[in-house]
Formats: structure tokens, sequence, C-alpha cells
């Protein structure tokens, strides 16, 4: 099959430790030598490992994606700035060839798909739109947390009888947050609870009084603070 890349290298990937396995030119037109080293984790030790590849004048490298830890790997070969490419592959694709059980064998097989051009990256962004999907793909989450216990906040005060759901738009509301904090507190009159209400609320206190009236008792009161105190947690 056809060489595409003479100097190349492949990594396996691991938490603690990552194993190197790089292709260059042996003695002869068409000899092939292939050099197995094993790096640990730390960064200054991948850097140390990219100095390595760099001084065999490798040009193209590739690893198997590997989630968080491949990263550290992928920006420590990218930092030296003298590769061609640096590939992150789809584990899966390259795992679909049976029968290799250790990190050299990985390594080795990988890097003699990258010397005939078989392997297709997988897209890594630049610094700045990663930071970007960082930061928002974290707010996505905690959007979806905060959701998740005004729900659970919903079906503690159902538990309790109080139905403010069924009344009011949602229970995130200024004026729910009002009336559930007055449970919490102590106040058990429905009358009482839906004179909390505000803005166009207030055309629905008879319905209200009604809804508030319930069985809400101390566990209810204990559940709903946390439920409350960690959604105001969420959206600081």
């Amino acid at each position: 099959m056809r060489v595409w890349y003479s100097r190349c290298a492949a990594i396996d990937v691991h938490k603690d430790q990552v194993t190197v396995a790089a292709r260059t030119p042996g003695e002869g037109p068409d000899a092939r030598q292939t050099q197995v080293r094993k790096f640990r984790a730390f960064y200054g030790v991948l850097t140390d490992m990219a100095r390595w590849l760099v001084s065999l004048q490798v040009t193209h490298v590739a690893m198997e994606a590997t989630g968080i830890y491949t990263m550290p790997v992928y920006h420590a070969l990218i930092e030296q700035g003298r590769f061609e490419q640096v590939l992150v592959c789809n584990a899966a694709h390259v795992k679909n060839v049976p029968g290799r059980k250790t990190d050299t064998v990985d390594a080795t097989w990988l890097a003699e798909l990258l010397k005939c051009g078989l392997l297709r990256g997988s897209f890594i962004p630049e610094p700045k739109i990663k930071a970007v999907r960082d930061v928002t793909r974290y707010r996505k989450k905690l959007v979806g947390a905060r959701t998740s216990d005004i729900q659970r906040l919903g079906s503690v005060l159902q538990d309790a009888g109080i139905t403010l759901d069924s009344v009011a738009s949602s229970i995130a509301t200024v004026s729910s947050r009002a009336m559930i904090e007055a449970l919490i507190d102590g106040e058990r009159r429905g009358v009482v609870l839906a004179e909390l209400a505000r803005g166009r609320m207030r055309a629905k206190i008879a319905d209200l009084t009604r809804a508030l009236e319930g069985r809400f008792d101390a566990h209810h009161a204990l559940m709903c603070e946390l439920h409350l105190e960690h959604i105001d947690i969420s959206i600081r």
C-alpha cells in the first residue's frame, strides 16, 4: 500500500500514561522502522514527548479520541507548531480492527493506518471557540439543573396538596416565590398566602386561596427550602 507520510507517529492515550509509536524511514529505500516510547501524562512530560517527535522530523501525528485525556496531549503537540497535521480520530472507527490487546500494538497499528493516509481527524475547535462552547454548554447544564429543581419543587408542593402550579403560570415567578417562602415560614392560611400575589396574578386570588390550602408540614418546608437554595445557586 502506498506510503503517504514517511515520518509519522501515533499515540495511545490513557489517563496516566501515553504510548507513542513513531514510524520513520529505515536503512534501504523501502525500509521502515518503528520506535516506541511511553510517557507519563504530566503536561511537562507530554511537552518532552512532542520535542522527541520533532527531533525525529515527524510531520503527522494521530491519536484516538479518549475524552478529556486527549486534549492535553493534543495541545502539547500543537504548541510545538512544527507538525503539518495532528489528528484526533474517532476511537470507534479505529477499533474496528480486532485482536489488538496492548498499548504498544494499539499505537503501532494506528501509526500504520496514518502512514497509509487511512485516518480522518475529528473537528477540534480553536481555543477561542472552545472557550465559548465550554461556557455555553455549562450554562445549558445550569439551566437544565434549575428546571429540574423547579420540577422537584412542584412535586413537593403537589405532595403537600398545594396546587399552586394549577393557577399560577409558573411556580418560579416572584409571586409564587413569595407564597412558597411564606409556607416555609409557617403561614398556612390560603387567604393570607393569596394576598402575596402581584400584578396580573391578583385577578386569581379566589383560586389561589383554594390552591394554597393543603397539608403542608415541616418536612415539605425543609424540602422546599433546599430546592429554593439550589435554584438560587444555579442562577447566580
